[in-house]
């Protein structure tokens, strides 16, 4: 049949005849329909609200006339643009937070990458005692939020002159800290380096582990020298891990606010994270807009300096079809030396701060912490309107207990959303794989990754703040939370979405097909059975992030809506300290329990071992 009678013959487009035909290609399709569906939802929720925030940091807003009466509300302007960027308040808006943020970052990266790729090659590289101990306990810092740390600095080494009662520094030995060891640049760069150096841990030692021994044998065979080999041959095929580390830890560290916000504010050292939540709380969303999108622009401009760095190398292949080995470097007399370095380490970064925050939740009147002092009051007091404004201990406490089911059900709901999202679109692109849709989807799940979390927090405010269509508002709402962390998340349960379906062969589904089974028992029977171990590890990882999260919420949390980390930091900027203490350790203890439960959960279900990003 030629092309002419090919085109007399076809339906018209808007025939039953042709609805019936596009209905079974569909049928037969189901990534088609998912990946259509899957796009419109996420241009909803990630594209439209980055339009929303240029559109409203480009207009003319209500507030914006107390500074300028005879503006026209609803109009464009560069108002915003031009008080951010030249004028006067420009210095304190802007410029000092870039400055103060672009310090902290480099910093805080060059520090953590060095903490974990040392880290990572003890564990991986020598014969260091246990390392299989070790191994579990260097990721512990991930599993606490960023600012367990910093509350444990304030224990540590705030003085009365800011912090409002001494810290246990100065009650030990009398010495007021000053305030540039207790509060601003240096403790806040210090606390953080000891929580991000989990992500360069993690991503280095992972690739260390699938380097060929026998690469840097060779170049020792040549002549070359212990230095010379790491230098030339294996720091170069570690780069993609060590350039996703800088990525990611660089990027987390532009748009934290909790460890800047308690180490910096008091001193008025603001970085772009808490200037852009003063902004919003002064009633200036206009210019928290502006600086969210200068930070959205530093953080795609950084993930695009590292991509062409890396990109330059054209091969970064360790693992062939030959033979692999990997070799220990054994560290003779050095071997428990080594060993009690590692071993204090983590007695700074993981014991000791739990130690503190146990001692401060148990101390009745701030700042003596002598054993005479010590109570169970901020655990299991009734309400004494002479202690804490009458706020009761954590066990009776009404707020402190539904922040913690907030919490929960934050976990959980996010936990399962992010799970099924994650693996319907990692269908939908590995099914379609090679087609635009395909491209487009596998781009745009990822695009929340670029968004530091208070930029994305604000982002939601100028979005979600009013009724979109039949949609209404949600800030305020308990839904706006689920949604920002299933968004937030997203990169990584898609990533460990299309992990998993690369993985299941396309003949396993098309064989079930043929015998006439349909989309949603392939689904429960092939799919999520086979896909289990990615789900599972993209769920936890979504759970740990949602019960630890602050910067990525603190803009929308209300009275109505709030979870453990808002109510912590509504007890530190009230300067209650032993219950923001004591709601700390609860929700440490709480995040480490569960992930230990899903993991030996799976081991016993068969899922295999889990890993933490």
């Amino acid at each position: 049949m030629d092309s002419v009678s090919r085109t007399r013959n076809r339906p018209a487009f808007w025939s039953w005849r042709n609805f019936s035909y596009q209905s079974y290609r569909l049928k037969n399709r189901p990534e088609l329909v998912i990946g259509v569906l899957a796009l419109g939802f996420l241009s909803f929720v990630v594209m439209v609200p980055l339009l929303q925030i240029i559109k409203e940091a480009f207009t003319f807003q209500s507030y914006d006339l107390a500074y300028r009466p005879d503006g026209k509300v609803g109009s464009f302007t560069l108002f915003h643009l031009d008080r951010v960027f030249n004028q006067p308040v420009s210095k304190a808006l802007f410029y000092k937070p870039l400055v103060n943020s672009l310090k902290m970052g480099f910093a805080v990266t060059a520090i953590a990458l060095t903490v974990g790729f040392a880290l990572a090659w003890l564990m991986v590289r020598t014969n260091v005692h246990f390392k299989g101990t070790f191994g579990a306990m260097l990721v512990f810092p991930y599993m606490m939020p960023s600012w367990v740390m910093a509350l444990a600095w304030l224990s540590l080494f705030k003085n009365d002159r800011i912090g409002g009662s001494e810290g246990l520094l100065t009650y030990m030995t009398g010495v007021q800290v000053p305030d540039w060891v207790a509060y601003g640049y240096l403790p806040i760069v210090f606390t953080l380096a000891m929580h991000y150096y989990a992500y360069a841990y993690l991503l280095i030692s992972g690739a260390l582990a699938t380097v060929d021994s026998e690469l840097e044998e060779a170049g020792a065979t040549s002549g070359m020298g212990k230095w010379k080999r790491i230098r030339v041959i294996t720091m170069p095929l570690l780069m993609p891990a060590i350039g996703s580390a800088i990525v990611l830890t660089f990027i987390r560290i532009l748009g934290t606010f909790g460890t800047p916000a308690l180490l910096g504010m008091p001193v008025r050292f603001f970085t772009f994270s808490t200037q852009i939540y003063a902004s919003i709380n002064a009633r200036n969303q206009g210019d928290a807009y502006i600086l969210a999108l200068v930070l959205i622009v530093l953080a795609v401009s950084f993930i695009w300096i590292n991509s062409r760095i890396i990109g330059v190398r054209k091969s970064y292949v360790t693992m062939t079809g030959k033979g692999f080995r990997k070799h220990e470097s054994d560290l003779g007399k050095w071997r428990w030396p080594v060993t009690i370095i590692v071993i204090l380490f983590l007695c700074i970064t993981v014991a000791l701060p739990l130690i503190l925050l146990l001692w401060e939740s148990l101390t009745l009147i701030p700042g003596n912490y002598s054993l005479s002092n010590l109570t169970t009051y901020f655990w299991a007091g009734q309400g004494n309107m002479q202690l804490a404004y009458g706020e009761p201990g954590v066990i009776h406490n009404k707020g402190i207990l539904g922040a913690l089911g907030n919490s929960i059900k934050l976990g959980f709901a996010a936990a399962l959303f992010n799970g099924a999202l994650g693996l319907l679109v990692g269908y939908a692109v590995v099914r379609g794989r090679g087609a635009r849709l395909s491209r487009w989807l596998e781009a745009i799940a990822f695009a929340p990754y670029i968004f530091p979390s208070i930029a994305l927090g604000a982002i939601y405010i100028g979005m979600f703040s009013t009724n979109i269509g039949p949609i209404p508002a949600l800030y305020g709402t308990f839904t706006i939370l689920i949604l920002i962390t299933v968004i937030k998340n997203l990169p990584f349960t898609s990533r460990t979405g299309i992990a998993a379906m690369l993985q299941i062969h396309q003949s396993l589904e098309e064989t079930a097909r043929v015998q006439g089974i349909g989309w949603f028992r392939r689904m429960f029977r092939i799919i999520i059975p086979l896909s289990m171990s990615g789900l599972v590890a993209g769920m936890l990882l979504t759970f740990i992030t949602a019960m630890r999260e602050l910067s990525l919420i603190i803009l929308l949390i209300s009275p109505g809506n709030n979870v453990l980390t808002g109510l912590i930091f509504g007890y530190q900027e009230q300067d209650m300290a032993q219950h923001s203490a004591a709601v700390t350790l609860m929700l440490v203890m709480f995040i480490i329990t569960i992930s230990v439960i899903v993991r030996l959960m799976s081991r016993r279900a068969g899922v295999g071992k889990l890993s933490v990003v």
